[in-house]
């Protein structure tokens, strides 16, 4: 319940403080008078979004504080919970707008978002207004009011899951396939390059193991080469030779030397000896370098063999086995491809299965639901002077989504045998403002512990009309709280409270005040919505008889 609100330079108010209380509390005034700030202000400490130059001319901020009381299981506590916030008997919101556009909220004196405000709103106070927030009159919102009504929140949490499995099984269904057909159209190439690697069947690591080798074999090749020749210069023809010629010269004329050759000779002979043995080192040398052209050729033949192939499909050499086996997957995904898209189509035609019982059952749910809505609100109507009038939710299947397959519309017939058409195009404005109020009451019925706000809802109507208005709202304020921005007299002298808006203008500059009326101040207020300006004797008389015919009809 609304139990305060103070108001510091708002537009034309420059600081008002207003107290209300349980029951039907009544706002009246001249058309300009500021009734309508009131709400504004209102609207901005609740987080409403709303006209944005809210600020007094000449004031550097405007502030807007209410407090609420908030009894044990509102569901405002579960809001403060869910933000860190305190919570207690008594909630109490503050809002400051800078001239210049920044806003600062707090809760119970605490810093928070407008966002958390507009949600703690949704549990405090529920409007209607010549612009009414919750668009009663937009049928793009209609199943949006219808499930709320109905409390089809797990019901449509269910459908939306079961139509995100179904938009995931249809992307992967058409991935897939998209995918085989990419494949199935370069099969000729993949079985061709596979082919070719599996005939090659190149390893990891392989081609540097062989460059390597490739290596070590032409290092040899040239080593063994200088190595035989060396051992050819040492052996016939070479150093053997000459050393054994030059022996044989020297022992034909040794005796005739007279012993100086002994020693010599004896040199030689030693060094055709070493000589020998280092032809005999080379040759075992010559031995161990055994050298196979064809091997090299081999081998030289793969380490290209294996670049060329890396090189005609952009990878590196160590990655072609890999690369294979990429290939390898892509045929063998084209193989099997028919049987799992076979497998992918029935994952969709299950999710759609899955959805379509889902959102069914959604469907019987918003049906059920406006049965009863209709039922209720004709109910409403009656006492409201339009029994002959006819509410009906429609409910007509649309496009899937993920909140089922209904589009809903709210129409109405106004006269027995007339056409049923939209809320907002087939009533007239008195009309339309009892479907409206018959709506909203039926509506918040299962929302405890709302202030309900109704902006001008007697608009367009009067006499007996308006005195039956103003006497659902009163009983729609016996277990709760109603404020009523009227013009009518009659809801008028059926408030529990009423407060006067007002303005005046002082040095040039306008402001507005709300006074609460005592009974004798109630006559004149609702003497002047009755006569005008001037106020008679008549119409004095007329408001007395009102006020106590009101008062009298409620207490019996």
């Amino acid at each position: 319940m609304l139990r305060g609100l103070d108001i510091s330079d708002m537009l034309i108010i420059d600081r008002l403080e207003l107290g209300f209380q349980p029951g039907l509390n009544v706002l009246t005034g001249e058309t300009g008078a500021g009734k309508s700030i009131l709400l504004d202000s209102l609207g901005f400490v609740l987080g409403w979004r709303g006209r944005a130059d809210l600020v007094r001319q000449g004031a550097a901020q405007g502030e807007v504080t209410a407090w609420f009381d908030l009894p044990d299981g509102h569901p405002a506590h579960a809001v403060l919970e869910e933000a860190g916030l305190p919570s207690g008997d008594e909630l109490i919101l503050r809002r400051i707008n800078t001239a210049d556009g920044r806003k600062t909220a707090w809760v119970n004196d605490r810093r928070c978002s407008g966002e958390v405000l507009r949600r703690l709103s949704e549990t405090l106070v529920e409007l209607h207004g010549q612009h009414d927030d919750r668009g009663l009159l937009n049928p793009r919102g209609h199943r949006a009011i219808l499930d709320d009504y109905a409390g089809n929140q797990k019901a449509i949490a269910s459908v939306r899951e079961a139509w995100s499995a179904l938009a995931k099984a249809r992307k992967a269904a058409q991935a897939a396939a998209a995918e085989r057909e990419a494949i199935a159209a370069e099969e000729e190439f993949l079985r061709h390059a596979v082919a070719e690697l599996d005939k090659l069947a190149p390893e990891e690591g392989e081609e540097a193991t062989l460059d390597t080798r490739r290596r070590l074999m032409q290092g040899a090749e040239k080593i063994r080469r200088d190595v035989v020749n060396a051992y050819e210069l040492m052996g016939q023809g070479g150093a053997e030779t000459a050393l054994g010629d030059a022996l044989r010269w020297l022992e034909g004329v040794a005796d005739k030397a007279e012993g100086t050759l002994e020693e010599p000779m004896a040199a030689l002979n030693r060094a055709m000896v070493e000589l020998d043995e280092a032809m005999s080192g080379v040759a075992d040398a010559i031995d161990g370098m055994s050298f196979d052209p064809y091997e090299l050729e081999a081998c030289e033949e793969r380490l290209f063999a294996i670049r060329g192939l890396a090189r005609k499909h952009d990878v590196q050499p160590d990655e072609l086995a890999g690369f294979a086996d990429t290939l390898r997957a892509k045929l063998d995904a084209l193989d099997a491809g028919e049987a799992a898209q076979a497998g992918l189509e029935q994952a969709v035609r299950d999710a759609e299965a899955q959805y379509d019982a889902r959102a069914t059952a959604l469907s019987e749910k918003r049906r059920k639901a406006a049965a009863k809505l209709d039922k209720a609100v004709a109910a409403e109507l009656a006492p409201l002077k339009m029994e002959r009038a006819v509410f009906v939710t429609q409910i007509t299947e649309e496009v899937a989504g993920p909140e089922g397959r209904d589009a809903v519309s709210f129409t109405v017939a106004t006269n027995p045998g007339a056409p049923a058409g939209p809320l907002g195009k087939i009533a007239s404005g008195g009309e339309l403002s009892r479907f409206l109020l018959a709506l909203k009451v039926c509506l918040t019925q299962s929302q405890s512990g709302l202030t309900l706000i109704f902006d001008e809802i007697d608009r367009g109507v009067g006499g007996a009309t308006a005195d039956a208005v103003g006497r659902r709202l009163k009983a729609l304020a016996a277990d709760g709280q109603v404020l009523v921005v009227t013009h009518s007299p009659q809801v008028a002298a059926l408030g529990a409270h009423h407060w006067r808006v007002a303005k005046s203008v002082t040095k040039g500059m306008t402001t507005s005040t709300v006074t609460p009326l005592a009974p004798e101040e109630r006559v004149d207020e609702v003497a002047r919505m009755l006569a005008g300006d001037t106020i008679t004797d008549a119409a004095r008389a007329a408001a007395e008889a009102l006020l106590e015919g009101q008062q009298a009809a409620t207490t019996s």
